[in-house]
């Protein structure tokens, strides 16, 4: 396999975010989108910034980010969200990094910084958040259920400074609709009974606090009130769309015969 970088990128109607994306890595020697079926140009638009598109129907996210990983033609692989882009210090830092590579080591992880409502968010548990994306080809493996999808090293992994830079929603809505979504992908794969709404309420009120407070999310101002209270709501309503699912769906079942 030839020297060099691949980045791969898993997209669907990113049509106003991953322009700068692309941008941000013009420095790699192949940039792979894939595509799960949008209807907002995404593809043409990655196709024009050179790009290779391909188009794979929605697997998850752990097995859609391995079959983008599948794709890469050179060594190292940098695994990217289509809602992010390099700083102009990563990008010099993973160039330096892949040329002077030791043989034993074979990922490298590097901070993460979010910017949500016009903000940078420094705290709150938001912050370095460190992620694994740049890995050696054949090294990696996407794992984890339904969420918080995590890339597995066989080797070592060194760590870099530079962030990721990360929008990591529209706006509040969007955050919202973010917060429907997992919560009904978590009651998937999980079980409740009607104390476990209780317990929801518990550790919502514990997740607020440790946010706003332990965190210091407050010194994110308005931004950081805002996280806090839409984390705590996402811990209240996983638990009871789990109770929802395991108790009132067998009960719907139950009641069809009058």
């Amino acid at each position: 396999m030839p020297r060099g970088l691949s980045v791969v990128v898993i997209a669907k109607n990113e049509a106003d975010r991953i322009p700068r994306l692309l941008k941000s890595v013009g420095f790699a020697d192949e940039v792979v989108v894939v595509d799960s079926g949008s209807h907002d140009g995404t593809q043409n638009i990655c196709g024009r910034l050179g790009a290779r598109v391909i188009f794979h129907e929605w697997a998850g996210y752990a097995a859609q980010k391995q079959f983008a990983m599948g794709l890469a033609r050179t060594e190292w692989i940098l695994n990217l969200d289509a809602d992010e882009w390099l700083s102009d210090g990563l990008a010099d830092e993973i160039q330096q990094a892949i040329g002077d590579v030791s043989d034993s080591v074979d990922g490298f992880s590097m901070p993460r910084l979010s910017r949500y409502l016009g903000r940078w968010i420094r705290h709150g548990g938001w912050y370095p958040d460190r992620k694994v994306r740049l890995v050696r080809s054949g090294a990696g493996q996407w794992g984890g259920g339904g969420l918080h999808e995590t890339l597995e090293v066989t080797g070592q992994v060194a760590r870099l400074n530079a962030p990721i830079l990360h929008d990591v929603y529209r706006n509040i809505s969007d955050q919202i609709q973010t917060i429907d979504r997992f919560s009904g992908v978590f009651a998937e794969h999980n079980t409740a009974s009607g104390w476990y709404v209780v317990a929801g309420c518990v550790h919502a009120f514990g997740k607020f606090l440790e946010c706003f407070v332990y965190k210091l999310g407050f010194l994110d101002g308005l931004p950081g009130l805002i996280i806090a209270m839409n984390s705590a709501w996402y811990v209240f309503l996983k638990h009871a769309k789990a109770w929802e699912r395991t108790h009132w769906g067998r009960q719907r079942t139950e009641n069809d015969t009058p």
